[in-house]
């Protein structure tokens, strides 16, 4: 009995090995096996600051929840608003200078163009007013040789006794008045030159004054550039204080927080890790000898180290079209002749359909049903 009974035992045993074997080997040929996989995240960032400085304040902890927008560290901004408003007194009096320069310019412009035409009509008028005493001491010296012939003629016609003396002197009083009235005519001349070179003076002065506001304008456009040069650092400036602030990109959870405030440090230096929670997907490191049948769209199920308990389930969302190692930063050197085979991985993405409990960074085993 013991016999027939430790029969049957050793049979049925035989049956449970091979319905396994048979279940394990149909399991690993219908799906795509492997233990080398983790839970990944798009949205895990190192947090750092643009700028550097001493930090003075940090707001948040370890695996503590932030909204975006919250503020989760400070660097000490005295330095950047002592430059701000270094720059900020330089602008101002650069732009009380322009602003001097240009009332300076105005005025010599408006000064220049009275001058210039006040000059201008100055030197027709003084030229009109010789010519016309030109015209009339060409008219009275004609009218005083003629007086003179008639002086002449009086006097001969006063020693031949045709005329009285008052007549003669009469004649000699006209010629003399005249002869006052040309010389004063050319003293007015000598006047009008006078009054014409001062003419002509003032108005190669408003040429100076011409060249004055050329030059200030040059200095108006010099300081100008200065002043857009000026403008653009304090604007950088302006933009480096908002630096100082760092906020929260995203809904997340602190991951890492890597020192304690106060600590001087350098631009870019990680401050924090921040991890999105809720957009998580498994990455797989598949054989190339198991990519057989798998493609895009395939079911997964997901078993996650920690969480032996549970099942997860997912469809394949991508397959790597190069295999991991082909942007090894060393690359494998076959130009000796030497080479052994060796079996390639390919980075496959799978979307997970439930997130209960997954963390970033888990392990977790994956079969990927073929086609």
């Amino acid at each position: 009995m013991s016999k027939k009974f430790g029969s049957i035992l050793l049979f049925v045993i035989v049956i449970v090995l091979f319905i396994t074997a048979y279940r394990y080997i149909s399991f690993r040929t219908e799906n795509a096996v492997s233990d080398a996989a983790f839970i990944k995240s798009d949205t895990l960032s190192l947090l750092s600051f643009k700028v550097g400085g001493k930090v003075e304040k940090l707001f948040v902890d370890e695996n503590q929840k932030v909204k975006k927008g919250t503020l989760l560290a400070q660097i000490d901004p005295i330095d950047i608003l002592l430059t701000k408003k270094e720059l900020s007194y330089k602008l101002k009096s650069l732009n009380d200078k322009i602003t001097a320069l240009k009332k300076q310019k105005t005025r010599l412009t408006h000064a220049l163009k009275l001058q210039s035409k006040i000059s201008k009509t100055d030197i027709e008028s003084v030229q009109k007013q010789k010519h016309a005493t030109r015209y009339e001491i060409e008219a009275l010296e004609a009218k005083l040789n003629k007086l003179k012939n008639d002086e002449k003629r009086f006097l001969k016609m006063y020693k031949s006794r045709l005329i009285s003396k008052s007549d003669l002197e009469a004649v000699e009083t006209q010629t003399k008045a005249l002869e006052k009235k040309i010389d004063a005519m050319y003293e007015q001349l000598l006047i009008l030159n006078s009054n014409l070179q001062k003419a002509h003076l003032a108005y190669k002065l408003s040429k100076v004054q011409q060249r004055q506001i050329a030059e200030l304008q040059k200095n108006i456009e010099a300081m100008t550039q200065q002043q857009k040069a000026l403008q653009t650092s304090l604007e950088k400036v302006k933009k480096k204080l908002t630096y100082t602030k760092l906020y929260a990109p995203f809904d997340g959870i602190i991951a890492k927080k890597f020192f304690s405030a106060p600590k001087v440090l350098k631009r870019g230096t990680p401050v924090f890790a921040l991890v999105d929670p809720t957009n998580l997907y498994c990455e797989v490191l598949l054989s190339e000898k198991k990519l057989k049948g798998v493609k895009v769209g395939n079911n997964v199920i997901i078993k996650v180290d920690a969480l032996q308990d549970r099942e997860y389930k997912g469809k394949v969302s991508s397959i790597a079209p190069t295999s991991a190692s082909t942007f090894s930063l060393v690359p494998r050197d076959i130009a000796s002749g030497e080479f052994t085979k060796l079996d390639q991985r390919f980075v496959v993405r799978i979307a997970l359909e439930n997130i209960d409990e997954l963390r970033a960074g888990m392990g977790a085993s994956v079969a990927i049903q073929r086609d």
